[in-house]
């Protein structure tokens, strides 16, 4: 599941894996939607791989 939360120039992506309820998350630009949804699966994929 991914959740975006907008304040003001930044956008935070917060990616949780519903099974297990690790979650991760990513800032950046507003501008840049796509791209921290990228970032946030990744850092979960990680997450998720180490444990």
């Amino acid at each position: 599941m991914l959740e975006l939360t907008r304040n003001g120039a930044y956008l935070k992506c917060s990616a949780i894996h519903v099974a297990t309820g690790v979650e991760v998350s990513a800032m950046g630009p507003a501008t840049e939607p796509e791209g921290l949804k990228r970032v946030a699966v990744a850092k979960l994929k990680r997450a998720l791989a180490s444990r």
